[in-house]
């Protein structure tokens, strides 16, 4: 299953809403587009779902809904991402069938080779760093985490993509892919900042430049 290798995580501008920041990211190129709202009614995160997904098929892009299997099969999402205190992968993957995708959170060593057990398809490591999207944060990682647990994950031969997350800025992504990273997910560095573009394209050029390194 082709997983892209940089994913944004929806979070609503101070003047808009996720949609508008969707669509922005997508304008400056995102191909990998995770819709996260917390604390509203399901059926105003299936009617945001269902926009954010006619959104992404417009410019190409992929959409991640995040916590809801039904909502996004429903929606006619790629997938979902299922955090640690969601429902379990293997429920989730009888609602969604084999075709969907479906990424799962992980903070631990113990935590990835459950996903891995369980079916994901992907896996989002983190936080790399304190981040005030997220309530209930697990413990932070840091630079010297990633590279103790991708230690481990090349050991145990785990070809799962990883994906780190958490606090992120185009600062960190070199460092970080060199511990064996497959790629980052951000949130606040897209939809906050004042150079969105320009914050994409580095960000696309650092994950294109590494992923050369790596074939040669």
């Amino acid at each position: 299953m082709l997983i892209d290798q940089l994913h944004y995580i929806s979070q609503p501008p101070e003047n808009g809403t996720h949609l508008t920041a969707i669509e922005k990211v997508l304008q400056a190129g995102g191909q990998w587009i995770q819709l996260r709202v917390k604390e509203q009614p399901e059926d105003v995160v299936l009617e945001l779902a269902v926009q954010a997904r006619l959104l992404c098929e417009h410019y190409g892009a992929k959409l991640i809904v995040n916590d809801y299997p039904e909502l996004a099969l429903k929606s006619g999402a790629y997938g979902v991402h299922l955090g640690l205190n969601d429902m379990p992968v293997a429920q989730a993957r009888a609602i969604l069938g084999k075709d969907k995708c479906i990424g799962g959170t992980a903070n631990t060593f113990a935590d990835i080779c459950s996903r891995v057990e369980e079916g994901a398809d992907y896996i989002g490591l983190g936080p790399f760093r304190f981040t005030t999207t997220k309530k209930n944060l697990s413990p932070v990682l840091g630079l010297e985490g990633y590279q103790k647990l991708m230690e481990q994950v090349r050991e145990a031969g785990i070809q799962l993509p990883i994906i780190a997350i958490g606090g992120i800025t185009t600062q960190d992504i070199t460092s970080i892919l060199q511990t064996g990273i497959y790629g980052v997910a951000v949130s606040g560095l897209l939809t906050q900042g004042v150079d969105l573009a320009g914050n994409m394209s580095l960000i696309y050029q650092k994950l294109n430049l590494h992923s050369k390194q790596t074939i040669c």
